[in-house]
């Protein structure tokens, strides 16, 4: 009789355990429901959308029409303009998120050393980054025009080669690089905090070891902001593959006419497809020429591509991590 009723009063604990459970799973799937309907809505019936319509012929107009592998065949083999502006893009991904990230960093550096107005330079180097993309370019390609702009006036009084900067082929994206610096306060700022963060007691070992300012860099600064420069690297990535407003606004603002050059085929990435980024064309094939399904094709092209990047920087930045980890 014992052992029946303290058999059922451990079956009794265990579904009252279980009830306890229940209701907690579906607490926090309360809380969750908000979060988990925005992905679904806004991230994964877009994304199953896009793969769906870039086997088709969408127009936007007329049903979808499946016609399979050729919106990729045509991609890959056929549209000249796509491999320009994959160049294009790839150029910027190589030389303008390195650059951002090495002069950002230096900023930071050189913050972190003042002794007096500390505040005043942080917000100076922050301001331009809080101006308005469009603005910002605007600004910056008037200050670089080649026959009106201050800069060249400088360069000019120096006696010094004035160059056509956003008017040339040639330096089209070095300029762009050059407007991409003027913006780095954003990134400032997070190494600011990083540099900040690390332990000075690391850099007083390090004096006590007779270390020089590179060997100092190398082996404690680094290390310890290690996460924070894969994160600039990541985001730094997916953002140039992306890159579109920067490129529009100083292609138009350059060539004299405020368009995003979709309906004039002379003005798309000027000069000569210089400034044609992938996005760019994507913009234009979709919302231009309403090529949709095209234009789904290249998406999907884009997100594999900022995927397969994201994903070996966060495989390398997990030697990485550790390595800063085990230094603290």
């Amino acid at each position: 009789m014992t052992i029946a009723l303290e058999s059922r009063s451990a079956g009794d604990r265990s579904s009252a355990l279980r009830a306890r459970q229940r209701r907690r799973r579906l607490t926090v799937l309360a809380f969750l429901a908000p979060w988990i309907l925005g992905v679904l809505i806004f991230f994964v019936y877009p994304l199953v959308d896009t793969v769906y319509l870039s086997f088709t012929r969408y127009d936007l107009l007329s049903p979808p029409q499946w016609i399979g592998l050729r919106n990729y065949e045509f991609a890959f083999t056929k549209d000249p303009q796509v491999r320009k502006a994959a160049w294009n893009t790839l150029w910027l991904v190589v030389i303008l998120v390195p650059a951002r990230m090495l002069f950002g960093l230096a900023v930071a550096t050189l913050v972190t050393r003042l002794k007096a107005g500390l505040g005043v330079f942080r917000t100076v180097f922050y301001l331009p980054a809080l101006v308005p993309p469009v603005a910002g370019v605007l600004a910056f390609v008037f200050l670089f025009n080649p026959a009106t702009g201050p800069v060249n006036q400088i360069l000019g009084a120096l006696g010094l080669p004035q160059p056509l900067w956003f008017n040339d082929p040639q330096l089209s994206k070095p300029s762009l690089v050059l407007l991409g610096l003027w913006g780095v306060g954003d990134l400032m700022i997070i190494f600011l905090a990083s540099l900040l963060d690390v332990p000075k007691e690391q850099y007083e070992a390090a004096a006590l070891d007779g270390v020089n300012p590179w060997q100092r860099l190398r082996y404690v600064t680094l290390p310890n902001i290690s996460p924070v420069l894969m994160f600039a690297a990541i985001t730094g990535v997916i953002a140039a593959l992306q890159y579109f407003t920067e490129a529009v606004v100083a292609a138009s603002v350059a060539s004299g006419q405020a368009t995003t050059g979709g309906g004039n085929a002379a003005l798309l990435g000027y000069p000569e497809g210089s400034t044609l980024t992938y996005a760019q064309w994507l913009y234009v094939m979709g919302f231009k020429n309403y090529y949709l399904g095209y234009a789904s094709a290249l998406a999907v092209v884009m997100f594999v591509v900022s995927l397969g990047v994201t994903l070996i920087l966060l495989r390398r930045s997990r030697s990485l991590v550790h390595g800063a980890e085990g230094t603290r």
